[in-house]
């Protein structure tokens, strides 16, 4: 017999269920304009692709920077890049969350019976987005193509690895951003100086840079494991000075280090939430 109640309520949507959900929405609302999408997916790429550019003048003019090719920089670039891009299409959103503590617009999120971190994070998806993750991949195979590196297994599998952990650390560092910004509303420029400019110190070779930076990006915040590290070793060349050999395989370790950082800081961040002026 048929349950006088009804059918039973469905569960609410886990994190990654309603990350799609709402992603899935704003992406059917691009995609209502596709010739809006497509101009504005190209502008992206264009724009990113300048950065890039300022170091193609720079090879016009030398031969090396810092002792690296101009292949080994395309990789740095690219494999910096291609993190960075992956994790601001996919997380990026979170870095509006000052705004969203100062208006009270996040009480709308928490009203849900949703995982406020998937909602927040798929909120306004951006899938133009997509444009630096691209322009990173078109950089990344162009260094791959001019390398003369010798391949081996490991080499081919730390390569992928190296993007996908990058992805994660970046992604990690956002939410931690996004979780100081419950407490210093208006700290988002700051945070960016360790993800947008993080991205553009990882585009260039470690040794430019003077060694107390690199140390810094290696035991502090630690970006140099999203490329600087595992990069050294594909190219066959020593890690900076103070640095073990083996770190260039501890990315995953990080990124599960950052990540776990990042999850203690948000529920931190959300359990001193008072609404507005909290």
């Amino acid at each position: 017999m048929d349950d006088p109640r009804g059918p039973a309520p469905e569960p609410p949507p886990g994190p990654w269920g309603t990350y799609r959900m709402v992603a899935g929405m704003w992406i059917r609302s691009t995609m209502a304009y596709r010739s809006s999408f497509a101009l504005t997916l190209v502008a992206g790429f264009c724009v990113t692709f300048f950065d890039f550019v300022a170091i193609l003048l720079m090879f016009g003019q030398v031969k090396g920077l810092g002792g690296f090719t101009f292949a080994e920089v395309a990789l740095l670039y690219g494999t910096a890049g291609t993190s960075f891009g992956i994790a601001d299409l996919v997380m990026g959103s979170v870095q509006r969350m000052g705004r969203r503590v100062r208006d009270g617009s996040l009480d709308v999120f928490l009203m849900r019976p949703a995982p406020l971190i998937a909602q927040v994070a798929a909120d306004k998806f951006a899938l133009r987005r997509f444009g630096r993750v691209l322009q990173g991949l078109v950089v990344l195979v162009w260094g791959l193509l001019l390398l003369d590196v010798a391949w081996t297994p490991v080499k081919v599998l730390l390569l992928p690895v190296t993007v996908v952990c990058g992805a994660v650390i970046f992604s990690a560092l956002m939410v931690l951003g996004a979780s100081a910004q419950f407490w210093m509303q208006d700290a988002a420029e700051v945070t960016n100086s360790f993800t947008y400019g993080g991205n553009t110190l990882l585009g260039y070779p470690p040794t430019v840079f003077a060694q107390d930076l690199v140390r810094g990006v290696v035991y502090v915040v630690p970006l140099a494991f999203v490329n600087w590290l595992p990069a050294l070793y594909v190219l066959g060349r020593p890690a900076p000075a103070g640095v073990p050999e083996g770190a260039a395989f501890a990315a995953p370790l990080v990124a599960a280090v950052c990540c776990g950082i990042a999850g203690i800081a948000w529920r931190a961040g959300v359990r001193s939430y008072r609404s507005t002026g909290s």
